[in-house]
């Protein structure tokens, strides 16, 4: 497959000039940041991930240092994603993750929002992040093909690491056999891309590059926000969710689309979720 094609001239257009507008005070000539602004725009970073990610990441930590001070090795431990919250009354675990879901998208429309009110891109923010439907077809066919090109390897480390008993076993569904099992896992799994893309991202990426960070530090830490939030599976979804986020950050720096990402997420998410519903106690390595 061919390399993706560079960003669209508009995008980087909106882009150039709302960078221009938040890094330049009154005053100063072009080129010289202003320390104000990138005060700002790194406290606005932070407080954004204080919120939601970067929280995640904290309490993932204290996770798996929890774990690890077990007197019980790490690949007989279990990390249980989308569980029943009240088991006998299944009713009320279907309401329980449904505003868990619901409550996903607030983290993004807050980062969404900080972009639009405080940039003011001429081209809109969807525009800016590659969130607009301008290029479907390309949108459509790099999503699936990420989602074969991490999915697979990805699977292919979550066992090895089990193995070497560096990873706990995953239990990605355990709501119950449903009629609305699946329905919510979908919703989980959209609410997951969604908020993670957008997040870890679309905002973080620009605003970096807005605040004057060279693509390679936003990259790098991205990634490892990334891999850092999953440490509570283990060191194998710390390092396959750390891979994913350089390969994630790199496309979006060369191409500023967003929804390829969104796309394969999900897919990757979907896979999981619904799979291991589907598939648990019939295989051996779930």
């Amino acid at each position: 497959m061919t390399q993706p094609p560079g960003p669209s001239e508009p995008a980087m257009t909106a882009e150039t000039t709302m960078t221009a507008e938040l890094v330049e005070a009154p005053g100063q000539s072009s080129g010289r940041p202003a320390n104000p602004w990138r005060r700002l725009l790194v406290a606005e970073m932070v407080l954004v991930l204080a919120v939601s990610l970067g929280q995640s990441a904290i309490y993932s930590l204290l996770t798996i240092v929890e774990r690890l001070t077990r007197h019980v090795a790490l690949n007989q431990q279990t990390s249980s994603l989308n569980q029943a919250a009240t088991p006998d009354r299944p009713w009320l675990s279907a309401l329980h993750q449904l505003v868990n879901v619901v409550f996903m998208f607030a983290p993004a429309g807050l980062a969404l929002y900080l972009l639009h009110a405080v940039g003011r891109p001429a081209a809109g923010v969807r525009r800016l992040l590659g969130l607009d439907r301008r290029r479907r077809r390309f949108d459509w066919a790099w999503g699936f093909a990420l989602f074969a090109g991490i999915g697979i390897p990805g699977l292919a480390l979550y066992v090895g690491a089990r193995e070497l008993g560096i990873n706990t076993t995953v239990q990605a569904a355990n709501l119950g056999q449903y009629w609305w099992t699946v329905p919510l896992l979908l919703m989980a799994a959209l609410g997951n891309s969604v908020l993670e893309e957008v997040v870890m991202v679309g905002y973080l990426f620009t605003r970096s590059r807005q605040a004057g960070f060279a693509p390679w530090v936003v990259l790098v830490i991205s990634a490892v926000v990334r891999g850092s939030y999953h440490l509570y599976q283990g060191f194998g979804g710390f390092i396959g969710n750390l891979l994913m986020g350089l390969v994630f950050g790199s496309f979006f720096l060369r191409t500023r689309r967003l929804w390829p990402l969104v796309i394969c997420h999900f897919l990757l998410d979907a896979a999981s979720f619904v799979g291991y519903s589907l598939l648990a106690g019939h295989v051996s390595w779930l």
